[in-house]
This record gives C-alpha cells, structure tokens and sequence, in this order.
C-alpha cells in the first residue's frame, strides 16, 4: 500500500521505542501506512546513549545495539547530504533552543512532514510536532 503520511523520528523517539513499551508497537502497527524517517545523527546518538541505560538497568550493552538495529527496519535513515538544503533555515528555528536539533527539524521540512518527538525544542520551529501521548491521532488519521 503506497501511501502520502511521513513523519521524521527523533532520537528520543527511536531510544523509547528500544526502552518502552508503547512506541515500538506503533512504528509496528503503522509501518504499511506511514513512512517513519530519522537523520541518521539520530539513530548515531541513539546507538551512543542506549548502551550505557542498558547497563544501568544491568542488561546486555550489545543487545541496545542488536534491538536499535532491528527497529531500524521499521525506519528509514536519512544521511546528511539529502537534507541539507534545509541546513540554514533549520539551524535559524531552532538556534534559539538547541541548534544541535538543525538536522531533524530539515528532515522534516524536507518531506513537509511532522516531527514525532518528546523534546519541546522544536516546539516554535515552525513544524508540526507530535508527542508520543498524541502521535497515534497523527498516525490513524
């Protein structure tokens, strides 16, 4: 099924859906409708922070790897190069709050599509943003 509906994943967004319960069954439930995308920064600083929660909470640090990875099928990955034409306008909005975000908020004005995340620096950036307790509207309707 072809469908139109994106929407560009935050890495807080891809280390819930490895740590919790709720996100992964809807990347999982929504994956034949909605295209989910991430820059590839994201999954990079997912596969840098994973490792050591799992270690606090005494699990395997190759199994954060081996479960990203695997959730990344669900994901497609968006290298530097496809968004940075956004480069300048992006790291204008969101500058004021974490210009360090510049690439997640392109990814999205690239693909004229939402962002799902958890940080509120995006909110002001001029992008929809949708938060993991709302997305499913987003992602149903």
């Amino acid at each position: 099924m072809e469908t139109n509906k994106q929407i560009v994943l935050d890495a807080n967004i891809l280390m819930r859906a490895v740590l919790g319960k709720k996100v992964k069954p809807l990347l999982e439930k929504h994956y034949a409708d909605v295209q989910f995308f991430t820059p590839r920064v994201c999954y990079q600083d997912a596969k840098k922070y994973l490792p050591p929660l799992f270690k606090k909470k005494n699990l395997e640090e190759r199994d954060a790897i081996e479960a990203l990875d695997e959730l990344m099928s669900l994901v497609n990955i968006l290298d530097a190069s496809v968004y940075c034409l956004y480069a300048i306008e992006s790291k204008q909005r969101i500058a004021i709050r974490d210009v360090d975000d510049w690439p997640v908020v392109a990814a999205a004005m690239m693909l004229n599509c939402p962002i799902w995340t958890e940080d509120a620096d995006f909110f002001g950036a001029g992008v929809a943003t949708w938060t993991s307790d709302r997305v499913h509207l987003y992602l149903s309707s």
